[in-house]
């Protein structure tokens, strides 16, 4: 992260964004007492729609401020412990590789920006000049001006509600109870005196009593709820000490609005999928260009004339030498640029003799030629105007831009195709092709240099045309001139033409645009690249100076903003309209992507991940199929990463696969974490979304997760081998616990209290138990984990550990990947007990998955009848329990199948008292077994109850004995709650909010939609009959420690 900041770069002057969408909301927030407005205000609109207003902050706001409540936030910004920069870093790059930064340059009067994170950086120009997205000596200096912007943002972002990862709805809210929602500016003040007090008086905090007196006493509201006080508490006071001082109060306000915001900021989260595919590219001869056409295929050209047509998989369709066959029969010849006509099946292309070339698109045969140019046509554009109308321009070497007017363009084209052949085409002169009767013909004298770029916006109607020189580095111009009639007559004369008559130039010197026909863009070392998009009304330029500028298209005097982090020449640009994005690829390879209104970069695809090496010599995007395709040593396709499109019918409660979940009984809370690190706070009552939180990066996802003894903190394990401890309430990390060496993934944790002593146990892929002690008042952010047991070093697993179960006092079970159970005293450390299950050679042969990915102890009465005070059970092959006697050696007692499909157990659950069983298999379905009448010595006990709870492999399965329900997750992206018996109350996510003990609110009789139409579901299906083996329509994937996701055929 710090190497990240040192990276970004100030700006000089402080600008507001002209971005338009905002979301707003009449709830009161703190901020809105420190004077900003609620409610958006715009100044009128600059010609063509262009909005340079923004909100603007009431003036003397920060004279507003009390002193008490600034030196408070400076307070708490030293002595806060979970990294507070962080989020505000996290907020400008989406992705690790990301180095990109932003300046924005100031204009009196605007000075709000349209997000918290801008919010947050312009509370800074007051004690400094310059915006950062770069580097501050102190990550905190000027952080209480932050603070006030974060909270602004909050009455933005309060009434937002999350769906699935990154789809934000407006019909639930993000807030728990609301009171820390409610509290004013006034009663936070009053809050706060009312806590010195208590400190003066030498106490550290005040009880769950005396803050409820505080509390409505502040709000004058003696009505509210003591449920809703203790609740609010809880969340606050997470270390369960029994007291909260004002800085716990104040720094839990505060994650809760960052954390909100970053809720909001993970809705527009794109990324490419990486590294790029890639194709050689033969001959090492540089493609000049690349196209796109509206079915997804790309056309490439070489110098040499070589055509290619690609499919969207980046397989070569076509190829074809268009100068001759073979390099001996070619003649020296290049193409300088070419562009399609799709309307006509056209290809056109500008070659080094002064000719533009037209050519069949599907047969790749000579159509015609227009020869004997004046300059070389370096770059060419072709844009339909009409219904058989069309413009084409080029740029040359003396800097002017040619336009060609046709109308009636498949019949003109069809006269030049007959025309005498020069070369095996039909040719005809540029002198003759003007005097055609559909043909307007106009050259203007934009630029003193090349022209690297000319194009047509027909939404516009204007020609946009760089070049690398400062003085009039981009031009936005008329196509034909606006001047008076008495000026046109000097220059426009009607001159007969096969029996009609056509407007036609008087000379062949290019004509120069008077100035209100046209509006020069001046940018320091030139303009290489360019888009321009009338929805936003934005125009981009990107060139040697390596950065990424946004102006106005009718106000040329200074950029809006410029977008930093390239650290080579700017290539290509293209935007986004509908996606409110911009893309920009620079000559070293990086692409970027960018947001519009947020102005930052949302992801950075470097050549070392990508694997885009060499000088880029042509990019196009595919808006069809959603690719980039650069030409640079070889043909490399970025492919975009698109959200997954679900069924209106079927409700997901991430974006993501969940892969662990679990419930607070001491909240009434569901936290359930997904592949991409986002953790999810649902309300156990009415399955409502209370709050989320990104966890860590994509790198380090999340694998595993618990709850600790009070279920206030959250504990989580990821791929980096470390875990963390949360307040889930707000999203803060409280402390990171690492082991001694690099660290592995994380299969399993657990939290394990011994004696009066409470520990974190994880186990993963290094097949070591890691043990930390659990002193919430502990003062380090980061702790060490115990010295591991001397017997674990030495007579551990062999294998990967996938799982690990306690029994109090003193015991505690790990299984393998081979299969593999071991049972350790945790009090010396030994061994107690070794479990493994011997295989049959007919079993070993076939290479079946001996993974336990799930074990839990048993402690039921009637299972003491038959010697079992102390018994285990395991998920076994092909969809068996095993049940082993721990006190016995770990002797085996009994082993039979659950699943009906012979499918890997993936999770175990009993009931409090050990009275139901309840597993769950690979294919989502949940088997509930009444241990009172279970027998060791029967074979296969009867089922009392199965379902089909999920369409994918069960994640995580838990019952919540106070309410008698189950909790269930799933790889499928869904948390569900049954009843005991797997009657469906409803998917955490979906619109319709549950009472849990209400029956009449919940969805049974019905069934998840995604669940009734899997074929796996139905009754009457082949497989379910036994008619066909499963493993013929299921092929697991073996990758994973459960057998991995399911493949149905």
């Amino acid at each position: 992260m710090e190497k990240t900041k040192s990276r970004m770069s100030f700006g000089k002057k402080l600008r507001s964004s002209s971005a338009s969408g905002r979301l707003e909301t009449n709830v009161t927030s703190i901020l809105s007492e420190l004077g900003c407005p609620e409610k958006n205000t715009r100044n009128e609109l600059w010609p063509g729609g262009q909005d340079f207003s923004v909100p603007q902050l009431a003036e003397g706001a920060k004279e507003k401020q009390p002193e008490w409540l600034v030196r408070e936030r400076l307070k708490q910004n030293k002595r806060r412990r979970s990294v507070p920069d962080v989020h505000i870093t996290r907020q400008l790059h989406s992705n690790v590789h990301s180095s990109c930064s932003l300046e924005l340059d100031g204009t009196p009067g605007n000075t709000t920006p349209p997000s918290a994170r801008v919010l947050a950086a312009k509370a800074d120009s007051d004690d400094r000049t310059t915006l950062g997205v770069q580097s501050c000596a102190s990550p905190v200096k000027g952080f209480g001006k932050r603070v006030e912007a974060a909270v602004k943002a909050e009455s933005v972002a309060v009434c937002v509600s999350g769906g699935p990862d990154g789809v934000i709805t407006r019909n639930q809210s993000l807030g728990d109870d609301g009171i820390d929602e409610k509290i004013s500016l006034e009663n936070l003040q009053k809050l706060k005196s009312a806590f010195e007090e208590f400190e003066n008086r030498g106490m550290r905090g005040v009880s769950v009593k005396t803050f409820g007196h505080l509390l409505r006493k502040a709000q004058a509201l003696p009505n509210m709820s003591d449920a809703l006080i203790h609740g609010l508490f809880k969340k606050i006071d997470s270390s369960a000490q029994g007291r909260i001082s004002w800085g716990e109060l104040f720094s839990y306000m505060l994650q809760v609005y960052k954390e909100k915001e970053e809720a909001v900021r993970r809705t527009k989260q794109v990324a490419f999928s990486l590294p790029a595919l890639m194709r050689n590219c033969d001959q090492g001869v540089p493609i000049v260009n690349i196209r796109c056409a509206d079915d997804g295929a790309a056309v490439t050209v070489r110098e040499d004339g070589f055509i290619c047509l690609w499919n969207p998989e980046l397989k070569p369709q076509k190829t074809k030498y268009m100068f001759g066959e073979g390099p001996a029969n070619r003649k020296a010849k290049w193409v300088s640029d070419f562009a399609l006509m799709p309307e006509h099946n056209k290809l056109i292309m500008g070659t080094g003799d002064r000719e533009v070339q037209m050519y069949d698109l599907f047969t790749l045969e000579p159509y015609c030629q227009i020869s004997c140019l004046s300059t070389i046509p370096l770059t060419l554009d072709y844009s339909c105007t009409g219904s058989d109308e069309c413009c084409l321009l080029y740029g040359d070497t003396e800097g002017c831009v040619t336009i060609l007017l046709i109308s009636s363009v498949d019949d003109t084209l069809r006269k030049w195709s007959k025309l005498p052949m020069i070369e095996n085409i039909p040719n005809i002169s540029i002198e003759h092709a003007v005097l055609a009767q559909h043909v307007t013909f106009v050259r203007w004298k934009v630029h003193h240099d090349w022209v690297t770029q000319a194009k047509y916006f027909h939404s516009f109607r204007a020609v946009v045309s760089s070049s690398n020189e400062e003085t009039s580095s981009l031009v936005v111009g008329c196509v034909l001139p606006f001047t008076d009639s008495a000026q046109q007559l000097k220059e426009i004369t009607e001159v007969g033409f096969e029996g009609k008559t056509r407007k036609v130039q008087l000379s062949w010197t290019p004509q120069v645009r008077v100035s209100r026909d046209q509006t020069v863009f001046s940018v320091h070392k030139g303009v290489k690249t360019f888009d321009l998009c009338q929805k936003h009304s934005l125009l981009v330029t990107g060139g040697m100076d390596r950065l990424v500028r946004m102006w106005s298209p009718y106000f040329s005097g200074k950029p809006k903003c410029v977008l930093k982090g390239h650290s080579a020449p700017i290539f290509r640009l293209y935007i986004l309209s509908e996606d409110c994005q911009i893309f920009s690829v620079s000559v070293d390879g990086t692409a970027k992507i960018w947001h519009i209104e947020d102005q930052c970069c949302l992801f950075t695809a470097e050549p070392k991940a990508s694997g885009i090496h060499e000088a880029v010599s042509a990019a196009s995007y595919s808006p069809a199929f959603k690719h980039l395709y650069i030409a640079a040593d070889c043909m490399a396709l970025l492919i975009l990463k698109s959200r997954p499109q679900f069924h209106s019918r079927m409700h997901v409660s991430h974006q993501h696969p969940v892969v662990c979940c679990g419930c607070s009984e001491e909240l009434r809370q569901v936290v359930s974490c997904s592949q991409g690190s986002v953790a999810k706070v649902w309300d156990l009552d009415t399955g409502r979304q209370m709050f989320e939180f990104g966890c860590t990066d994509d790198l380090n996802s999340i694998t595993c997760m618990t709850f600790d003894s009070t279920g206030r903190r959250l504990i989580t394990g990821g791929r980096d081998g470390c875990l963390k401890i949360w307040n889930f309430n707000n999203g803060q990390c409280l402390k990171t616990l690492k082991k001694e060496d690099k660290g592995q993934e994380l299969w399993d944790c657990t939290f394990l209290e011994v004696q009066t002593n409470f520990y974190v146990i994880a186990v993963g892929r290094d097949r070591k138990i890691h043990i930390y002690s659990d002193i919430p008042q502990e003062s380090h952010h980061t702790q060490r984990s115990l010295p591991s047991w001397k017997y674990d070093l030495m007579n551990g697993h062999e294998e990967d550990i996938l799982c690990v179960e306690t029994c109090p006092p003193s015991l505690l079970a790990t299984s393998s990947y081979d299969g593999e159970i071991i049972v350790w005293n945790v009090v010396s450390g030994c061994e107690q007990c070794r479990c493994a299950g011997p295989l049959e050679a007919e079993e070993q042969k076939t290479g079946l998955n001996t993974s336990v990915p799930s074990i839990i102890f048993l402690k039921n009465l009637k299972l003491q009848e038959h010697s079992l005070t102390t018994a285990l059970l395991s998920s076994g092959v092909k969809g068996r329990v095993n049940l082993w006697n721990v006190l016995a050696g770990g002797k085996l007692m009994s082993s039979f199948e659950v699943s009906k499909f012979q499918q890997k157990i993936t999770r175990l659950a009993q009931t409090r008292e050990s009275t139901l069983l309840y597993a769950a298999d690979q294919v989502g379905y949940i088997y509930i077994y009444n241990m009172e009448k279970f027998d060791p010595s029967q074979r296969s006990p009867r089922a009392e109850h199965f379902w089909r709870a999920h369409t994918n492999t069960i994640t995580s399965l838990q019952i919540v004995d106070s309410d008698q329900v189950v909790l269930s997750s799933s790889a499928d992206h869904t948390v569900r709650l049954w009843s005991a018996q797997g009657q469906y109350i409803g998917t955490f996510g979906q619109p319709e909010m549950w009472s849990v003990h209400n029956p009449s609110s919940w969805i049974h009789p019905g069934v998840p939609y995604a669940v009734l139409i899997d074929p796996l579901s139905m009754p009457d299906h082949e497989f379910l009959n036994r008619k066909l083996h499963l493993s013929e329509a299921i092929k697991p994937d073996r990758t994973g420690a459960d057998g991995g996701e399911l493949k149905v055929s």
